[in-house]
C-alpha cells in the first residue's frame, strides 16, 4: 500500500452537546470551513496522489480544498461513511436513556451493539474493512488522503494496525485532525495520531 493521511472532517453546526450524529448528512459550518483550509495548508508540501472521502458532505467539503490545491479528484466511498445510529441519531446519551433505556444499557457495555433503524457495530466493522480493498491497488510510493469521520477512521486504524474491534472505543480523533499511517507489505506503522497543531483560532 502506501502512506495514508487520515483526516477527520471539520466542525458542523449540529455537532454540539455530544449528540450522536452519524449518517445524517450535514454541511460544515464556518469554523469547519476554516479547519478544511488549515488542513490543506498543512498538507501543501505532501505529494498527494489520491484522495478518498466519505460520501457525506461534511467529509467531501473538507476534502475539496486539499483536492483543489493538489489538482486531484475526490473518490467518494460509502464504506467510509459514519456509523448509522438509527433511532438514536441526533440524541444525547441522556435522551437515549430516557427514550430508549434498553439501548442505553447496551451502549454502556461498550461491546457489539445494534442500533434500531441503523446498523450494528459488527456490520460497521465489516463495512469499513472493505475499504482496504481499494488500497491494495496502490503503489508503495503513493500518498493517499482519506477524509472521513471519527468512527470510520478509528475503525480503519484498528484494521490497519490489526487491533481488535473493541479498541475502537479507545481512540480519539478531534475535528480537523490529521493522523498518518505508513503501510508496508506485512505491517502498518502509525507515526502521527490526532494532530491538530495546524488548527489556529479565528483572529479577532
Amino acid at each position: 500500500m502506501a502512506r495514508l493521511l487520515l483526516i477527520r472532517h471539520g466542525r458542523t453546526n449540529l455537532q454540539k452537546e455530544d449528540r450522536y450524529w452519524g449518517s445524517t448528512d450535514i454541511p460544515l459550518n464556518g469554523e469547519g470551513i476554516r479547519q478544511a483550509e488549515q488542513i490543506s495548508d498543512r498538507l501543501a508540501r505532501e505529494k498527494i496522489t489520491h484522495i478518498y472521502s466519505s460520501a457525506l458532505c461534511r467529509a467531501c467539503d473538507t476534502a475539496k480544498t486539499t483536492a483543489a490545491a493538489h489538482h486531484k479528484t475526490i473518490t467518494p466511498c460509502t464504506e467510509l461513511n459514519e456509523f448509522n445510529f438509527g433511532y438514536a441519531e441526533g440524541l444525547t446519551y441522556k435522551e437515549i436513556e430516557k427514550l430508549h433505556p434498553s439501548l442505553a444499557k447496551e451502549m454502556a457495555k461498550m461491546g457489539d451493539i445494534t442500533f434500531p433503524g441503523g446498523e450494528s457495530l459488527d456490520n460497521f466493522y465489516i463495512r469499513t474493512r472493505s475499504f482496504l480493498k481499494r488500497l491494495e491497488k496502490h503503489k508503495p510510493q503513493d500518498i493517499i488522503a482519506i477524509v472521513a469521520h471519527a468512527g470510520s477512521l478509528r475503525m480503519l486504524i484498528c484494521h490497519l494496525l490489526e487491533l481488535e474491534m473493541k479498541n475502537w472505543y479507545k481512540l480519539f480523533l478531534d475535528y480537523g485532525s490529521l493522523s498518518i499511517i505508513d503501510t508496508y507489505p506485512h505491517i502498518s506503522i502509525i507515526n502521527t495520531l490526532n494532530d491538530t497543531s495546524h488548527l489556529k483560532p479565528k483572529e479577532a
